[in-house]
């Protein structure tokens, strides 16, 4: 078959595009690279204006003046010139309601345009999207991203970009989709919920992690514990970041000779799984009640994360509680609670790091979960 994925913001598609490819698809992948991350795609859509210092400073401008976003426009051009190289596709795959990041107008039209000139359209649901947002706002799970703006409407300004998905505009967006689309997929849990019962869903189908790029290390502890925080400042408000900051201050005053404490901010994607190679534990996210990438990344390289590991969780994969992951809760103390137990009872660390990679190899492996999609698709084209 040949497949078109459209966007790339956590290395999924990235992964799954080596699984088809192994298994003699072809497949083309188009996205922006998400920013500082700089993930690999085949067609890079991303502003390039944004990285000429002249030109960024002008854009911001121009925005705080007249709200209008000057870059939309370049990916727009980009998006039109590519159009005619991405046609005669068996299936396309959306990782986002709003993955192309330009005007809402233009969104519609090149959804058209790729419906009437490729085969089955689907969408994936692995970030913030209509659904997921809604769900959350309307506060059903006990804890989600937006709990930080509930808990202080003073982050109504850092949540625009998350609340902007329950918008008029949007909504329109999302209906457009679902009206076109052949079902849509959840990535883990987070997703899931919110989706179980709506017509078009087809399902979770688990993050695929290609585990030949990432070498598994016995974990080895000689002198002190190594753990490390890498933030994104764009995201560190939902990721929880705040939590662990204050958690591994309070380990660091009463463990000093026991841990060694590493934190980034902001580095390209290959340089960060690079970064935490001699770490023990890896401090991830607490608004979630699965593993998003980084975490399943970390996991196979027998890391020990601090993550969302949830009953629900527990519960799809017949799991006990703190044997593969950390479920981390935004609460410092069970965060230091939990650190603290691993600090003085090492031997959990190299436990917890192999069921971890068995884990992911048993659960998430490229190959496998490509199998599935390939599965899904045939059979709904076969439908169709």
């Amino acid at each position: 078959m040949k497949i078109l994925l459209i966007g790339e913001y956590s290395r999924l598609h990235n992964s799954l595009k080596e699984g088809l490819v192994k298994n003699d698809h072809e497949v083309l992948l188009i996205g922006s690279g998400d920013g500082f991350k700089n993930y690999p795609v085949d067609f890079n859509i991303a502003p390039k204006s944004k990285e000429i210092p002249f030109l960024l400073f002008f854009i911001k401008v121009f925005y705080k003046i007249f709200k209008f976003d000057l870059s939309k426009i370049e990916i727009a051009f980009r998006l039109y010139k590519l159009l005619p190289k991405l046609k005669d596709y068996d299936i396309v795959q959306l990782i986002n309601e709003d993955i192309l990041k330009t005007f809402f107008k233009f969104q519609i039209w090149f959804f058209k345009k790729i419906i009437e000139q490729n085969g089955k359209l689907f969408l994936l649901s692995c970030g913030t999207d209509y659904i997921s947002v809604k769900y959350a706002f309307e506060k059903k799970p006990r804890y989600s991203i937006l709990t930080p703006y509930f808990n202080n409407p003073n982050l109504k300004k850092k949540y625009k970009y998350i609340l902007k998905y329950i918008s008029k505009q949007n909504y329109q967006l999302h209906k457009f989709l679902y009206q076109n689309i052949e079902g849509v997929f959840a990535s883990d849990i987070d997703y899931h919920i919110p989706l179980q019962g709506k017509p078009k869903y087809l399902g979770l189908v688990p993050n695929p992690i290609n585990i030949h790029k990432l070498n598994f290390t016995s974990l080895q502890i000689v002198d002190r514990i190594n753990i490390f925080h890498g933030i994104n400042s764009e995201n560190s408000f939902k990721k929880g970041s705040s939590f662990f900051e204050q958690a591994l201050i309070n380990i660091q005053s009463k463990y000093p000779e026991k841990v060694s404490i590493r934190i980034t901010k902001d580095v390209p994607y290959k340089e960060y799984i690079s970064l935490y190679d001699s770490s023990h534990i890896i401090l991830d996210q607490v608004y979630s009640f699965d593993q998003g990438y980084n975490a399943l990344e970390a996991m196979a390289k027998g890391k020990v994360v601090f993550t969302g590991a949830e009953k629900e969780w527990l519960e799809l994969y017949n799991l006990e509680e703190d044997s593969i992951a950390i479920n981390a809760l935004p609460d410092v103390n069970q965060i230091t609670h939990k650190l603290e137990w691993l600090i003085l009872n090492p031997s959990k660390i190299v436990e917890i790091s192999k069921s971890a990679r068995a884990f992911i190899e048993r659960e998430h492996d490229y190959i496998k979960i490509t199998n599935q999609y390939v599965k899904e698709w045939t059979r709904k084209r076969n439908l169709g």
